[in-house]
């Protein structure tokens, strides 16, 4: 595979017909292709067999990003606006006065009890069902132990296309299969999800608001769609991601407790920022018990400075999610509005991101580059969508906009696709 004689997608032999070839145990073969597996090089499909992959799974997706050079207007990175995230002195000052007054020792509950009320309240606001609450350092390790907690390695899970890098680093690297979901401005499409779970995806994750890099958000009709579809699959896991909480103004509309395995994530990243990595889950029983109990035999639990910190944030209402979500609403509108007046079609219902696709990822990045503009290129986050690019708005000031739409309108002016997933 190194040296390139077995290319990407090459199928490789069944494991008793490679063992008699190379006068071996069986069993040798097997083991060879287990870490082969477990190291993201090769994906196994079931009877259908196992394949190299199109590249290393501990290669990240993130690598592929560009250095971007002096003097460019950098939107390509998915950070928050650091205006808007709360200063940290006083919450971590209040957590650190609490662990003098009580330390935390061997034996405590993983979860501070006043986190765990708060997050159980806003979960119960949002009409999630019931269930415990765990804490885990962010929301891809809170995907990853859930995933762990309930599939093994040749698992197919549905994935959305586009969608965030992180998960779609991820289920290789754990040994599963992603089955590509397509998305539209309201979420993963019902059609494509049917597909995906009709294909044997055991597990189906789900960006609830501020999809990246779409921008999507699962409608009212679409939830009812997608939980009518679920409940003809009670055993499929389902694990929805919603990272825009605190960022975001359009109401969540959970499809948890259809299933029999579920969890609903959220992370403190974007509304309080990135390296408090703390994230907040719920799920049913049995999934929550794993969770907790495997993450017992690793780090043991997620700091109680961080939770007590997120817990002073909270109470203090150190963060107007209101005033927040308008100021990223305003320059993510401002942005695909200014791109339709143009003739560009944009995506960006929510979150941080806008959505362009395009005909041609290289041409577009490389024009707009030269124009004083750096974006993601979709490759990214995509496995079987059309071309596009991503443009981060948090750093961006309304009075920018019309310069950048000139210059994307200018750099698609090759052709656009036809849309993204059409």
């Amino acid at each position: 595979m190194a040296s390139g004689a077995l290319p990407p997608g090459s199928l490789l032999p069944p494991m008793r017909e490679l063992a008699a070839e190379l006068g071996v145990n069986p069993n040798t073969v097997a083991a060879a292709y287990r870490t082969l597996r477990e190291r993201g090089v090769i994906e196994t499909d079931g009877r259908r067999g196992s394949r190299v992959r199109p590249r290393p799974s501990t290669t990240p997706r993130d690598a592929r990003r560009m250095v971007v050079p002096a003097g460019v207007r950098d939107i390509a990175e998915g950070n928050p606006d650091v205006a808007l995230l709360p200063s940290l002195d006083g919450a971590l000052a209040a957590a650190a006065l609490r662990y003098a007054q009580a330390p935390t020792l061997y034996g405590a509950d993983p979860v501070a009890p006043d986190l765990a009320r708060l997050a159980r309240a806003d979960f119960d606001a949002d009409a999630v069902p019931a269930g415990p609450v765990a804490v885990t350092s962010g929301a891809l390790d809170a995907i990853e132990r859930v995933l762990v907690a309930h599939l093994r390695p040749g698992d197919a899970v549905a994935v959305e296309d586009p969608g965030w890098g992180g998960s779609l680093d991820l289920v290789p690297a754990l040994g599963l299969r992603v089955l590509p979901v397509a998305v539209d401005d309201d979420g993963p499409r019902a059609d494509a999800v049917a597909r995906a779970l009709a294909a044997g995806a055991r597990a189906l994750v789900v960006t609830s608001r501020a999809q990246n890099p779409t921008g999507a958000a699962v409608s009212a009709e679409r939830a009812g769609e997608l939980r009518e579809l679920l409940a003809r699959h009670p055993g499929v896991l389902l694990i929805e991601d919603d990272h825009g909480h605190g960022i975001v103004d359009l109401p969540l509309h959970p499809l948890s407790g259809v299933t029999g395995h579920w969890a609903l994530i959220r992370s403190t990243a974007k509304a309080y920022g990135p390296d408090l990595r703390l994230a907040v889950l719920t799920g049913d029983a049995v999934t929550l018990d794993r969770v907790r109990g495997r993450q017992r035999l690793g780090p043991g639990w997620v700091s109680r400075l961080l939770q007590h910190a997120v817990v002073e944030l909270w109470t203090s209402n150190a963060v107007d999610r209101a005033a927040v979500a308008r100021a990223y609403g305003e320059r993510r509108n401002a942005l695909v509005e200014a791109l339709r007046e143009r003739g560009v079609g944009a995506h960006g219902r929510s979150g941080l991101n806008v959505w362009v696709p395009v005909a041609d990822e290289t041409v577009v990045v490389t024009r707009l580059l030269a124009a004083g503009w750096a974006v993601a290129a979709g490759a990214i986050f995509r496995v079987e969508a059309g071309p596009g690019v991503r443009l981060t708005v948090s750093q961006l000031g309304v009075s920018e906009v019309p310069g950048l739409a000139d210059a994307v309108a200018a750099a698609v002016r090759t052709g656009v696709a036809g849309g993204r997933n059409d």
